[in-house]
């Protein structure tokens, strides 16, 4: 129930100005974890033992890959189970492991092309994430559509597995393309249930759990709308 007071349980003047505050908290901790990840990315891509490691020891690469899944799927689906504190240490800890997976693109891509990348995705992502905040319009739709177009991707994903010839020509520049536009729409539509989501009280355990698994959400949305900016845009060494 909203509060029927013109300043509601968070202080603030109006329930526009709490969810601005929950969303400012929310990008706060999103940007921590890609400047973690990109810390750690370049820093892994800098050293070739390390990076010769993570590539050439498949266990310790698909370890990091199943490490990183079970950390997102233990924050979402334990996140009441948890304390603040601890909520927050596994989504640092998954933007630290993301950060070594992610540092193998330095031996396939071009600095160059990653860094435009990166900054190519900032902009996007500000601007989808802006329009998501802002709109009135109901984008449930969009989210469904964008849901569906996801595991359109993640099953083609591990068809390539046992047909790598799935992600080249034609059929892999589809794939690139799909995947931009399911992750721009996720932007838009992950950013409105967000701010949705909102904690009714400022309750300090509640509003950093939500914060923290906003941040998550959004997280997820940036680094893959980056994968596919730089699958579709990047110069190949």
């Amino acid at each position: 129930m909203q509060p029927t007071s013109n300043r509601d349980i968070y202080g603030h003047p109006s329930a526009a100005a709490s969810a601005s505050s929950f969303m400012s908290k929310v990008y706060m901790w999103m940007t921590l974890g890609i400047v973690l990840t990109g810390f750690v990315a370049m820093n892994v891509a800098s050293n070739e033992e390390i990076l010769a490691m993570i590539v050439t020891n498949k266990i310790l690469f698909y370890g990091l890959i199943i490490g990183q899944f079970a950390l997102v799927m233990g924050l979402s689906a334990g996140i009441n189970k948890l304390n603040s504190m601890s909520a927050t240490a596994l989504f640092l800890l998954y933007a630290v492991l993301n950060g070594a997976t992610l540092s193998i693109f330095a031996l396939i891509y071009t600095n160059e092309s990653i860094q435009s990348a990166f900054f190519t995705t900032g902009f996007a992502f500000a601007g989808l994430s802006a329009f998501g905040f802002i709109t009135k319009r109901d984008l449930g739709p969009v989210g469904n559509f964008c849901t569906m177009g996801l595991f359109g991707l993640f099953g083609m994903a591990i068809l390539s597995i046992f047909f790598p010839a799935l992600m080249g020509g034609v059929s892999g520049q589809v794939y690139g393309l799909v995947g931009l536009v399911v992750f721009s729409g996720l932007t838009a539509y992950d950013t409105q249930t967000i701010k949705k989501m909102a904690p009714s009280s400022r309750d300090s355990e509640n509003f950093q759990k939500g914060a923290i698994m906003g941040a998550l959400k959004l997280y997820l949305d940036f680094v893959n709308l980056f994968i596919f900016v730089l699958r579709m845009g990047g110069n190949r060494k």
